[in-house]
Order: C-alpha cells, then sequence, then structure tokens
C-alpha cells in the first residue's frame, strides 16, 4: 500500500483528500467541497441529507451517505441502500460526461430497487417507482 494514500490504521480509505462537487480528487492544498460524515445515519436522515446533496448538484457525496446506510442497516434493506447509492452514481457519472457508466450504474441501480420492492420491506416514504422513472430519464434509455 503507498504511504501517500489516505488509510486509517485497518487500511480502510479515508476522506483526508479534498475533492470537487462530483467526488473528483483535487490537489491537497485546494479548497474542495464539505465532505460528508463517513458514520451512518439513521434512515430518515439519511434520505433528508441525501436528498440536499443530490439538490445542491453532489450525487457523489450522495451515494457516501447511502453508501454508509447500506453497509451498517440490517442485511434485508440491503438493496434498497445499495440502489439508491448507485443511481446516485450513476448521476455523478452522467454529470461528468460519462455517459454509458451513466446508465450502467442507473441500471444496476433500479434493479436492486425493483428487487427491494420484491421483498415488501420499509422504503421509508420513498416513490421507488418514481425514483426509478426519474433516474432513466435523467441518463437515457436502459442499455
Amino acid at each position: 500500500m503507498a504511504a501517500d494514500r489516505d488509510r486509517d490504521a485497518r487500511g480502510r480509505a479515508r476522506q483526508a483528500r479534498p475533492r470537487d462537487a462530483l467526488g473528483r480528487p483535487l490537489p491537497y492544498d485546494a479548497s474542495g467541497v464539505e465532505p460528508v460524515p463517513e458514520a451512518a445515519l439513521p434512515p430518515h436522515e439519511t434520505i433528508a441529507a441525501a436528498r440536499e446533496l443530490i439538490d445542491a448538484g453532489r450525487p457523489f457525496a450522495a451515494h457516501e451517505v447511502f453508501e454508509a446506510r447500506w453497509k451498517a442497516g440490517p442485511p434485508q434493506e440491503r438493496d434498497l441502500w445499495q440502489g439508491l447509492a448507485q443511481i446516485c452514481v450513476g448521476l455523478t457519472h452522467s454529470a461528468r460526461g460519462n455517459d454509458v457508466g451513466a446508465v450502467r450504474l442507473v441500471d444496476r441501480g433500479t434493479g436492486k430497487l425493483q428487487t427491494y420492492l420484491r421483498s415488501d420491506g420499509p422504503t421509508y416514504g420513498l416513490d421507488l417507482a418514481s425514483i426509478t422513472s426519474c433516474a432513466r430519464a435523467h441518463v437515457g434509455p436502459p442499455g
């Protein structure tokens, strides 16, 4: 492992390097956007924080919020949080001009949400069908 990488004592990546609004790393002396907390938030707070980040043009940061929830949440909710995170990565790819990556990630994410809907798990007030439609409309037709 390279000594100049931002890692904790267990070797896990840390957010020490500044990033732009779309999650791209910047030089260490640059000013970037405020990083999001790495700790998982409760479900409704996760949704509210991610929504604010998306509205602010920061889908990559919203992905990080959803990712923390998916890793800390109950296994039966994994498809919900992972699907939402993947959709946010798709939106990030779209904003960065990577149309192929955008469609692929949105397809993966919406697939996870469709699987989750069949599980009859809690949606925490989210309209997953509308999220799926909106994300697909944003990035183009499915691949």
